[in-house]
């Protein structure tokens, strides 16, 4: 018995993303036709090379920074010599220690700011000015701070200024500088004025009294002397010496008791020159010798004997 051989099922065409329906086999047919012309080369890169003027800009740029560089790092630009003026009671070893670090270095490297800065930290400058020329120079200009008092020690005679800060020392035996004629002297003879020295500071509270004192008029203590010398020592404090009418005042320690306020010295003070305006109304100052207003409500005097 013979198989007839069964017929095949037609093939179903391929379903694609389109949708349904028969699906194009082998390579697209090209299209016939003339095509766009692409875009030349030479213009195609135009937009990406840089101009020969920004080439020659690109290279002026970097001759100046090469140039720079190398005036900075070069031999010919260095700090050769240093100089200073301006100042009477500073050190010159004190700015030559701050300004010779500076020597052999680039001119153009050289912050001026930071040596002012510097030179200011030191007690006798109030101000400075540093400059440096391109003929290798670095000069510095200091302005020092006013005196407003004489502080004598058995060391030494110190300047000192408004904040009390030991500026300058003037020699033991020589005389007071013209310029210093009208700054008042207070003779320091406690012990612990011995360690005074430049760029130690006056508290704060003492200088005060220490000017109110020193700016006290002999007329308002009822007294006819012309001048009046201030002294402290560690048992009286303060004291008024009259040398013409040979008499002494006490007038206590001032500036070390922190519960006594300013104000509170100050009115202490015009009670004590009160006592002894009354005292030298009451006696004749030629008889006194000796006063301690330290307590200016029990005011004791001695005769000169």
């Amino acid at each position: 018995m013979k198989l007839k051989p069964q017929p095949r099922a037609p093939r179903r065409p391929a379903r694609t993303a389109r949708g349904r329906g028969a699906t194009r086999v082998g390579p697209r047919p090209r299209r016939r036709g003339a095509q766009r012309p692409g875009v030349p080369l030479r213009q195609r890169f135009a937009g990406r090379l840089p101009s020969i003027r920004r080439l020659l800009a690109a290279v002026a740029a970097a001759a100046a920074v090469a140039g720079m560089v190398a005036l900075v790092n070069g031999p010919w630009l260095r700090v050769r010599a240093v100089s200073w003026d301006g100042g009477s009671y500073t050190r010159a070893s004190d700015v030559e220690a701050v300004l010779d670090g500076a020597r052999g270095r680039g001119i153009l490297a050289v912050d001026t700011r930071a040596l002012s800065q510097r030179l200011e930290a030191l007690p006798s400058v109030a101000e400075a000015v540093v400059t440096a020329s391109l003929t290798g120079e670095l000069r510095a200009a200091v302005v020092e701070p006013a005196a407003v008092v004489v502080w004598e020690t058995s060391r030494g005679r110190f300047l000192a200024s408004a904040d009390g800060t030991v500026f300058g020392a003037l020699p033991a035996d020589a005389a007071i500088p013209d310029g210093l004629a009208d700054v008042a002297t207070v003779r320091d003879e406690r012990a612990s004025a011995r360690r005074l020295t430049v760029g130690d500071v006056v508290p704060g509270a003492v200088l005060e009294i220490a000017l109110r004192v020193v700016a006290i008029d002999p007329a308002a203590l009822g007294s006819v002397a012309t001048g009046l010398a201030v002294r402290i020592d560690d048992e009286f404090g303060f004291r008024l010496v009259s040398d013409a009418a040979g008499w002494e005042v006490a007038l206590g320690v001032y500036g070390t008791d922190p519960r006594e306020s300013s104000a509170e010295a100050a009115a202490r003070l015009e009670r004590q020159i009160t006592a002894v305006r009354t005292l030298f109304a009451s006696r004749p100052e030629a008889d006194i010798g000796w006063v301690d207003v330290r307590n200016p409500g029990k005011v004791y005097f001695r005769a000169k004997g």
